[in-house]
This record gives structure tokens, C-alpha cells and sequence, in this order.
């Protein structure tokens, strides 16, 4: 492995998950993760070096530090809320555990892309399947499978799937919308 990469670049050393972004799900050109082969560096990995060569913020010795006192109230490609709840999850349950439990939602993402994919709902998908809890998407999963017949077009799938979603978000009070910065007006 190269200076930069990281064994498991799904889950950035920051604390993005970055396996449930829709940057990592492009085809061409898409991002490989933190650390992912290609990956530049960045001043996190840089100072994650400089601190006993950590692979994650939250193993840190200075943990937490300036960084993680306020979390970005905006989004990217991907939701930066529960980063320090996901810090929280890996170093409560083990940091394999965690990643057993990123794979089975990367997994369930993948099949909502290729099944109900219209060509417009990647954001949502990955932003679902990040901010809801694993059982909760299985649970929604669930209700996809008994509430959407095979024959069903793609079209119709798609918003069938986004209203389940919405609906598991609204019973859990989680927005699932990206909050994004408003860009400046040019005078």
C-alpha cells in the first residue's frame, strides 16, 4: 500500500462514510474512499500521520480536538451529521463491528441503486441509507419487498421506494434532505 491509502476507505479516517456516497457509487471516474487507491491526500490524513499514524480522528490521543467541537452544518455529496455518533458506534461496538454493519448498508445501497434507480434518486438513496439506523433500513427494505411487485416500472419503483423511505425518516424525525450551503449572489 502507498502512503496515502488506507486498508478501508468506506469509512473515512474523519468520520464521512464514505461507501454510502454518491461520489463512490459513480462508474467513471468515481471517488475511491479515503485513502482508496488514487485518493490525494488530505489535512486530516496528513495530521492523522502526525498523531501515531492513526487510522481513525477518534483513536487519537487528542480526540476530540477543534475539529470535532462543531461539525459542518452543511453537506457535500454526503451528510455530515452523525459523524461523531458514527465515532461514537465504532469505538462503542469495535471498530470491525462497525464495519460489518457499513457493508450490509453499502450492500443494500448497491441493490437500491441497480433495482431502483431511475436516474434521479442516488443522492437520496445514499443520503437514506446513511442517516437511518441499519434496522431501520432493513425494515424499509422489507416493506420494498412486500410492497412493490417485480413487474412494477421502474419509474413508479422509484418513488414507491423514496416514499417508504421519507415515511421511515419522518417516524424517526430525521430530514432526509442534504443541507447545503447557499452560494453567493453575484452583484
Amino acid at each position: 500500500m502507498e502512503k496515502n491509502e488506507r486498508a478501508y476507505p468506506q469509512f473515512s479516517m474523519c468520520g464521512l462514510n464514505c461507501g454510502l456516497c454518491p461520489m463512490y457509487h459513480m462508474r467513471e471516474s468515481g471517488c475511491p474512499g479515503c485513502g482508496g487507491k488514487g485518493h490525494r491526500s488530505c489535512t486530516i490524513k496528513k495530521c492523522g500521520q502526525e498523531h501515531d499514524n492513526i487510522e481513525f480522528c477518534f483513536q487519537c490521543r487528542d480526540y476530540p480536538c477543534d475539529r470535532y467541537e462543531t461539525v459542518s452544518p452543511y453537506d457535500s455529496f454526503i451528510s455530515y451529521r452523525h459523524v461523531l455518533k458514527d465515532f461514537q458506534k465504532a469505538e462503542r461496538d469495535g471498530l470491525e463491528n462497525y464495519k460489518i454493519m457499513l457493508n450490509e448498508k453499502i450492500e443494500i445501497l448497491r441493490y437500491l441503486l441497480k433495482n431502483y434507480n431511475d436516474g434521479r434518486r442516488k443522492t437520496f438513496y445514499c443520503t437514506a441509507v446513511n442517516l437511518l439506523e441499519l434496522e431501520d433500513v432493513n425494515r424499509v427494505m422489507t416493506q420494498i419487498k412486500e410492497a412493490i411487485a417485480p413487474e412494477t416500472p421502474l419509474k413508479e419503483s422509484a418513488k414507491q421506494v423514496v416514499y417508504l423511505f421519507q415515511t421511515m425518516a419522518e417516524e424517526k424525525e430525521i430530514s432526509l434532505k442534504l443541507k447545503k450551503k447557499k452560494a453567493k449572489k453575484e452583484k
